[in-house]
């Protein structure tokens, strides 16, 4: 025995639709609720299915006191759906005016580019050159450490990351001092404390003093790995 199809949403519009056609009165949703399924359409479903009649504007509710009423008249449906058809048929006339422009700004283009040796030519031509841009473009990367502006870049760079690594050098020998002056009974134990510091990182040696910028070169094969290694070093 085949099991019996259930109605899909567009027939259970229609099957409420026809409570409020057959009736023209107005109801309330517990009402419809009672009524849905005497026309197929089971309890649980009717308030959805009234929801999307009337965000579809084919059902009016109103608040009246603290109850909500759910009506639809004939006349009113048949004018919204009126509505609906010369909306869609404006939306269709300016559809068919926007393609009947799409193909003639087409046909407009196909002017001039017809199949020619002349334009076969031409196409090769512009290839040819696309691809000489493209070589010259590649060769232009290969100089790009000696272009003025990235030459300066590395400069500023290196600048950066001097006055950095100075300021740096500065806070700890700022640091020192105060250890100095607020703890000298422990003096040998802090000298103590640099030295291995400097045995085991990149720290406090003996060595450890402000850097000369002048003692790096600015050619542009070292620059950026000077620079580098600047900020490698501050962090």
């Amino acid at each position: 025995m085949s099991k019996k199809r259930g109605l899909s949403l567009e027939e259970k519009r229609e099957k409420m639709l026809q409570i409020f056609y057959e009736s023209q009165d107005f109801f309330l949703l517990k009402e419809l609720e009672k009524m849905g399924p005497k026309k197929g359409v089971i309890s649980q479903s009717v308030k959805d299915v009234i929801q999307s009649l009337v965000d579809d504007d084919l059902v009016a509710k109103d608040k009246i006191g603290i109850s909500i009423y759910f009506w639809s008249l004939p006349s009113c449906a048949g004018n919204q759906l009126r509505s609906v058809r010369q909306k869609l048929e404006s939306d269709l006339q300016g559809s068919n005016k926007r393609l009947a422009e799409l193909v003639d700004q087409c046909e407009a283009l196909k002017k001039g580019r017809e199949e020619s040796e002349e334009r076969t030519e031409a196409l090769t031509q512009l290839k040819d050159i696309e691809k000489k841009h493209k070589d010259l473009k590649n060769e232009m990367v290969q100089f790009a450490d000696n272009d003025p502006a990235t030459l300066e870049a590395k400069r500023n760079a290196i600048e950066v990351a001097h006055q950095s690594a100075n300021r740096w050098t500065d806070n700890i020998f700022t640091l020192r001092q105060w250890c100095s002056n607020n703890f000298p009974q422990a003096k040998e134990q802090l000298e103590h404390l640099y030295t291995e510091l400097g045995n085991f990182q990149a720290g406090i040696t003996e060595d450890f003093d402000y850097i000369e910028l002048s003692s790096f070169p600015l050619s542009s094969s070292h620059e950026a790995d000077t620079a580098k290694q600047l900020v490698q070093d501050e962090a």
